[in-house]
């Protein structure tokens, strides 16, 4: 078992921060790459007035990119949590 972050120093709070950052990187940033990819293309059709892209509805492609997206951010938050508790 490890043992408790030292946060009575300076160096000590900056390590535990950069530590906790470091959890959960990889589906945390996919899920905002796809939630904002799908988010763009939701709005693109009436921004732009794009109504095809590749015989697809940008509407339709945004939300299958935003759909694994969601699970992908709740993943990250029940990583984070689960690292925290067995670290503290």
């Amino acid at each position: 078992m490890s043992r408790p972050p030292d946060l009575s120093t300076k160096a000590g709070r900056k390590a535990w921060t950069h530590e906790m950052r470091m959890v959960a990187v990889r589906p945390r940033r996919w899920g905002l790459w796809l939630l904002t990819a799908g988010v763009l293309l939701m709005l693109a059709p009436g921004a732009l007035g794009v109504h095809d892209l590749w015989g697809w509805s940008p509407r339709f492609l945004g939300l299958v990119l935003a759909a694994p997206a969601v699970p992908l951010l709740a993943l990250s938050v029940v990583l984070k949590r689960r690292y925290r508790r067995d670290r503290m």
